[in-house]
Order: structure tokens, then sequence, then C-alpha cells
């Protein structure tokens, strides 16, 4: 859990860090919606993450997998329409979404439930998305996306995909 030291000095209490339930959600992901898929994993090649020379150029999503566990996910614009509802009516809304993994598809809900009823903007209801998981978004206090994704299961898996739910 994370507390913020009072900007006027002193200890947080601890009390008010406002943990929402005994599963954390743990920083996974990090999209981003690309214009140029090619350029974009040269640029990331040339920075020195591993691109293996086999990834599809031409396709909608790429996953890079960093040393630590952590992904950096590529989405062009036809894939961010499958999953993301609030950036098909407008894509100048967001270009990036912080993922967070969350231990169950029920938590997806609650949490999103819980974030959206404190006053926090709903981006993507929760839904069954085609990769298996169950997946939602929701706006933080400066605009930015934040992701919220169970794991998922093959079994839920579904093709071709659909879009998601509009908010």
């Amino acid at each position: 859990m994370f507390c913020a030291w009072p900007a006027a000095g002193g200890r947080p209490d601890l009390a008010d860090c406002g943990a929402m339930s005994d599963s954390p959600p743990d920083l996974h992901m990090l999209n981003v919606v690309v214009a140029d898929m090619q350029a974009s994993l040269d640029f990331y090649r040339r920075l020195g993450v591993t691109v293996a020379d086999s990834e599809d150029t031409a396709a909608a999503h790429v996953q890079l997998r960093m040393p630590g566990g952590f992904s950096l996910e590529l989405d062009t614009a036809e894939s961010a329409r499958l999953w993301h509802a609030a950036w098909r009516s407008d894509p100048a809304s967001a270009g990036v979404v912080i993922g967070f993994s969350l231990a169950t598809r029920e938590a997806v809900d609650e949490r999103y439930a819980e974030l959206t009823s404190a006053g926090y903007r709903g981006r993507q209801p929760p839904f069954d998305a085609f990769w298996g998981a169950r997946y939602a978004i929701v706006a933080d206090p400066d605009g930015n996306d934040v992701g919220l994704m169970s794991p998922m299961d093959e079994s839920r898996r579904a093709w071709p995909p659909e879009q998601s739910p509009a908010p």
C-alpha cells in the first residue's frame, strides 16, 4: 500500500490511505496506441527493448515483455477500437493506458464499481474481453486511463473479436 506524506509535513494516518480491498492491484503493463507499428517497433528496438525479428510489423497488437515481467503493449487504432469504448468515441482522449492486474474477474467489477461510485470517470465498463480476461478502464483524477484486468482464462477467449460495450 502507498500513502503520501502530508504536504505540510508530519506522518500520514495509515487509516486514511484508502485501500479498497484485501487484494491490491499489480502494475503489469502499459498500453500505447501507436500510429505506425513498424516505426514504433523500430524505435523500441533501437532503444534496446527486445523485439523478436519475427514480430509481425503489420500486427494490430504487439506485446513486448520486459526482463522483470512488465509488459509494454503496442496497439494500432484498429486494435484500440476493439477494447476501449471511450477511445472509439474520442481517439484524442487517450494514447496510453496504465494496466493493473487484479486477482479475479469479480475483483475487476468490484474495483470498477468502487472507483466510479467514488466519482472517478468510467471510460470502459467491465466486459468479457475476447482475449479471455475481464477488463475495464477508469480515468484517474488527471484523466489518465487506468486499465483493470483479471487473469486470462483460455476457455473465455473469443474469435473474431467483438467491440467492447459503450460506457
